[in-house]
Formats: structure tokens, C-alpha cells, sequence
């Protein structure tokens, strides 16, 4: 017996071939726009992900979810960045995309690919707004083109005269897709066979712990170096700004949160790891107080004069900002929201 979901979802498609075309791109577009008008997950890491000939736009959420940016997915099986005019990008038939409706290709696919198909609205790092698929469904793509492919081919050599003429229109037609996702197969099998080695071996983990060595050396000096003014009265003043504080000139002394405040928007822009380092090798006092400033631990030729350039960069985010919010707002579109390594994770990096 159907359940209320099933008959409510073969309800919906009976109204919606009702609809007019025009309708139907209607209602599309507003639900797009809706879908854009909300919060959307921003990408913790973004890249460039590049397989056989093919480069795509690859993204993992917060919550762990490994995305592909749909207008690279349809670039790298040989379709065009965005759908044909008029039908939009979330527009589906049978919950399926449009690269995947045509009637020729619903016998391969799959029901693990039928509930992978939904598309993925966030933000890059850079606040751009994207549309994505779960990035396992590019080789399962793949995988019902080259099915069909095969299937055609049987057609063609064992099948009747008008089944072998049909099936060689349609090997042609699609010839450029099937083309481009036998190549990126072949590229993702590459890339496979050395990740599944180097997880096997131990190798990726030490690149890991050797890439956490290599920017703790090149960001932390051995000795402390000389103090100087470091943060200049300007980043102060427009922290006090944005919080609502009064500043008075030449301020030495601030509230508790100010060290707060720059471990957030200062010290963890570096690169993971640097902070938690630097707090290492300063540890607090039992007064709460450090025998030094963090940054004087910073190598004089990497890791200062990126913190000078931290520093400038948010002393102009804060200029053009009203409020702390907007600050945050701001710094988060620039540099993505920053996920620091923990020292305990750095730890257990160098076990």
C-alpha cells in the first residue's frame, strides 16, 4: 500500500503536467529565487579540481559534504555550463536533471543516482553564490553514458538492420558526451588508484604532518625577536568604533575581549596550526599573562609580514564597515569563515 508521501508525490507531477511551459518555468524560478533569498552554507575550503582535461570548481561544506560546481560538472562531460534557455537550473522531470532526461538514457540510471540528483545551493569562500551536486554523482553521470554507450554498440553488432541504423544515429549524437566522460572515468581512475595507495601506505598522512612541520618552520622563529609597535593605534581605533567603545589616543591598556578579538580576525587568518603554536611556546602565567607578545615569535622574512598584512587588510574591512556584524560580514566574504587546526589536532599530526 502507498504511503501519503508516494501519493502526494504523484499528485504534484499530475498538477504539474497540467501547467503550462511558461507556468512551469514560473514556478522554477520563483522557487530558485526563493532558494537563493535564504541563508545558503558557506564552503569551509574551495579549489580547483582538475581531472584528465577537465577542471571543476570542488567545495566541501562545513558539515563535510564534497561538492562540484554544476556549471564545471556539465563543462567536464561535455555539456553546456548552464541548461538549454528557459528551463533553469533546478528544473527536473522524474526528479531527474536535465543532462539526464532524455528517454534513451532512464534505463541506466540508477536509483542511487535518482536520490543524488537534488542540486546543492551555498557560497564559496569568496561569498559567491553557486549551485553544486554532491560530487559523487559526476562518475555516476558518467557511468549511464558509457552504459549506454555499450548498449548501442551490442545494437550495432548484433541487432536487426533498422535497430543498427537507430542505434548508430544515437551513437554519433551523443558521441561528444560519451567522449568526455570516458575521459573523465579514465582521469578519476588515475587519481583514485594513488589516493587508495597513499591511504594504504600511510603516505598521505605523512604529507599531512610534513606540510604542518613546513609552515610552523617557515611562520615560527626559534627566538623571540625584539619588541616594537606591532598593531598600530588605527586598529584599535576602529575595533573601539565598530564595539561602540571610546578610544583615547595612545590607549595602552583594553578590555579582556580585545585579545579575543585579534586571536579571531588577526592571528587565525594565518595560515592552521601558527596560532596554537605561538600559544605553546608562550604559555600564560598563573596571572593569566604571557612573558611575551605572540607576534614576536613570528619569523621576521614569512610570518610578520603576513601579520602586517593581516593588520592592513582589517583596518580597511573595519573603515568600511558600521558595525562589528557588518565587519564580520565583510571579513568572511574576504577570507571565507576561518576553521583553525587545533594544537591537540597538530598533536596528533606529529605522533
Amino acid at each position: 500500500m502507498e504511503d501519503e508521501q508516494s501519493i502526494q508525490s504523484k499528485g504534484g507531477k499530475a498538477r504539474a503536467s497540467r501547467l503550462s511551459r511558461d507556468r512551469r518555468i514560473h514556478i522554477a524560478r520563483k522557487a530558485a529565487n526563493s532558494r537563493w533569498a535564504s541563508d545558503l552554507p558557506q564552503a569551509s575550503h574551495d579549489g580547483p579540481l582538475h581531472i584528465g582535461d577537465a577542471t571543476l570548481v570542488a567545495a566541501v561544506l562545513p558539515n563535510g559534504k564534497r561538492l562540484l560546481s554544476q556549471g564545471t560538472v556539465l563543462q567536464a562531460i561535455g555539456r553546456s555550463r548552464t541548461p538549454k534557455a528557459g528551463t533553469g537550473g533546478f528544473t527536473t522531470v522524474d526528479s531527474l536533471p536535465f543532462f539526464l532526461q532524455a528517454e534513451v538514457l532512464k534505463p541506466f540510471v540508477s536509483d542511487e543516482l535518482m536520490m543524488s540528483t537534488t542540486p546543492i545551493l551555498f557560497r564559496l569562500k569568496t561569498g559567491a553564490r553557486t549551485v553544486g551536486y554532491d560530487a559523487m554523482l559526476l562518475p555516476m553521470i558518467c557511468e549511464v553514458y558509457l552504459k549506454f554507450r555499450d548498449h548501442l554498440n551490442r545494437q550495432i553488432a548484433e541487432g536487426e538492420a533498422e535497430q543498427r541504423k537507430n542505434s548508430t544515429t544515437l551513437l554519433k549524437r551523443y558521441r561528444h558526451i560519451i567522449d568526455a566522460c570516458d575521459h573523465v572515468t579514465r582521469g578519476l581512475a588515475r587519481r583514485g588508484i594513488i589516493a587508495l595507495v597513499d591511504d594504504a601506505t600511510g603516505y598521505q598522512a605523512d604529507k599531512a604532518k610534513e606540510e604542518v612541520e613546513r609552515i610552523l618552520q617557515a611562520y615560527v622563529a626559534p627566538a623571540l625577536v625584539p619588541w616594537t609597535r606591532k598593531f598600530p593605534h588605527e586598529f584599535f581605533r576602529e575595533v573601539y568604533r565598530l564595539l561602540g567603545w571610546e578610544y583615547k589616543p595612545g590607549q595602552i591598556k583594553h578590555p579582556q575581549y580585545m585579545g579575543k578579538f585579534i586571536n579571531k580576525y588577526v592571528y587565525e587568518a594565518l595560515p592552521p596550526g601558527v596560532l596554537d603554536e605561538l600559544k605553546r611556546r608562550l604559555p600564560k602565567n598563573e596571572n593569566g599573562n604571557r612573558r611575551a607578545k605572540l607576534w614576536q615569535l613570528l619569523t621576521v622574512d614569512t610570518g610578520s609580514p603576513h601579520l602586517d598584512k593581516q593588520l592592513t587588510a582589517d583596518i580597511t574591512l573595519m573603515q568600511v564597515s558600521d558595525a562589528k556584524a557588518q565587519f564580520e560580514e565583510n571579513f568572511d566574504k574576504v577570507f571565507g569563515k576561518q576553521t583553525r587546526l587545533s594544537f591537540t589536532a597538530m598533536k596528533e599530526l606529529k605522533q
